[in-house]
């Protein structure tokens, strides 16, 4: 019903965000995780939410991206895990380990998320298996780590800005300016001509 809702960050309480969109102020839960990680107050925040709706309750849950929501909503479909169960796996393990962890039968790793013991990480395992490919969980992960490292880059940041000015895709982009190694002195310009090396490889 609801995909995302965008506004104003006004508080950071235990367990959930207060995002002000329009005059009204939302209760979002979120995992230990996205709550640790949040913007300071103030901030202009993207968050996507699930609501999940009972007799007594409307409740939305929510997500700093699309891929934590879409797994979120696979621990939903493991029958015994309802949203506080999922996101307390959430708040124990990444999505990226997560994918891992129930490929590699890891029980351990997942039991350790609270409410969820051995027998329900047997059964998520069992349940989600056939969901996710190795070759996905690597490829996902190390898109993952890529945005991340341009993330903490001004110049590679550009770069990408630039490449999809050019025409290519935000996909594309990014792949080419992940394989630049900066060194020092090197600006904009300069990541832009060594992307466009890479992207043509593509």
């Amino acid at each position: 019903m609801i995909s995302y809702i965008k506004g104003e960050l006004t508080e950071i309480l235990e367990d959930r965000l207060v995002v002000e969109c329009q005059g009204i102020g939302y209760d979002i839960y979120g995992s230990t995780t996205m709550l640790m990680n949040a913007p300071a107050i103030g901030s202009n925040v993207k968050i996507y939410t699930y609501m999940h709706v009972r007799e007594d309750a409307m409740t939305l849950f929510g997500f700093s991206n699309r891929d934590d929501l879409n797994v979120f909503k696979l621990l939903l479909s493991v029958s015994g895990i309802g949203p506080k169960g999922a996101l307390g796996v959430l708040s124990v393990i990444t999505p990226d380990d997560l994918r891992f962890a129930v490929l590699g039968d890891d029980v351990k790793a997942i039991s350790k998320a609270p409410g969820i013991g051995v027998k329900t990480a047997k059964k998520l395992i069992l349940e989600l298996k056939d969901k996710f490919k190795l070759e996905d969980a690597v490829e996902i992960k190390t898109a993952h780590e890529a945005v991340s490292d341009i993330n903490s880059n001004d110049g590679k940041s550009e770069a990408i800005l630039a490449l999809t000015a050019l025409g290519y895709s935000n996909t594309e982009a990014v792949k080419a300016v992940s394989k630049v190694t900066i060194v020092e002195g090197m600006d904009v310009e300069d990541i832009l001509k060594m992307a466009l090396k890479h992207v043509s490889l593509f």
